[in-house]
């Protein structure tokens, strides 16, 4: 991949990527417990309209700079993937997104408290810790790994906006867990207890299956797309420079 964006550039689209995700999440949660107090079904489906297109929108905005990742299993996997064949990320794109995407995710969350009028951080209470919900995480994210590297392999890669944020609203609804499906996001809930919120002491549990979906769906990319480390600059949208000035 090109180069040509500076690290710190690249991070700094990671972490407000992952920032306004949360924001979008938790926000919209807060409304929707707001607008519909009674009826946990419509709230479920006004928090995932606003996700599913909040997040298209953002892989939009902060594609063309870092790939719009927002994910740390997602650049885990782009460089596992790609580090044979000298595309994707590098070992130091990876150790700079990671810790970029946590604090962003805090930050989005605290950033939506603060804009409905909660406190900066508020620990959340809702307790996610059963096997069906971490069999739903597990799912929720070896799907996305699918997907998204699918698309790479295929060069249908610029449709990642709209099949990223059409497969996370539906996974909404289709796995049992809500399908956080992405550790950052994750952390980032558990700082605000409302309607999107995870207990703390559920977060590992959470990030674990996170982490073993990833693999799953690892997996069967390499078993399908043998080459899909090749596109791996494509992850999750293209990002080569070729935009006047994007060099500067």
């Amino acid at each position: 991949m090109s180069h040509a964006q500076p690290v710190w550039r690249k991070a700094l689209a990671e972490g407000l990527g992952t920032g306004l995700l949360v924001t979008v999440v938790v926000g919209s949660g807060i409304a929707a417990a707001k607008l519909s107090p009674s009826d946990v079904g419509l709230q479920l489906l006004e928090n995932s309209f606003a996700t599913a297109l909040g997040l298209a929108v953002l892989i939009l905005t902060f594609g063309p700079i870092s790939g719009a990742h927002f994910n740390p299993v997602v650049s885990a996997v782009d460089w596992w993937l790609g580090r044979r064949t000298g595309t994707g990320l590098t070992a130091q794109d990876v150790s700079a997104y990671i810790p970029a995407q946590i604090v962003g995710g805090i930050g989005g969350a605290i950033l939506a408290n603060l804009m409905y009028g909660e406190a900066a951080v508020s620990w959340s209470a809702t307790h996610r810790s059963a096997g069906h919900l971490y069999l739903g995480e597990t799912v929720a994210t070896a799907g996305l790994i699918l997907l998204i590297f699918t698309l790479a392999a295929t060069g249908r890669a610029q449709l990642a906006p709209l099949a990223v944020g059409a497969y996370i609203g539906a996974a909404y609804w289709f796995t049992s867990s809500t399908s956080f499906a992405n550790p950052a996001v994750t952390i980032g809930r558990a700082f605000s207890d409302t309607f999107a919120g995870i207990a703390p002491s559920s977060v590992p549990g959470f990030a674990a299956f996170q982490i073993i979906g990833a693999i799953v769906g690892t997996a069967l990319v390499a078993i399908l797309f043998p080459s899909a480390g090749a596109a791996a600059d494509d992850v999750v949208t293209p990002h080569t420079e070729t935009t006047a000035g994007a060099s500067s």
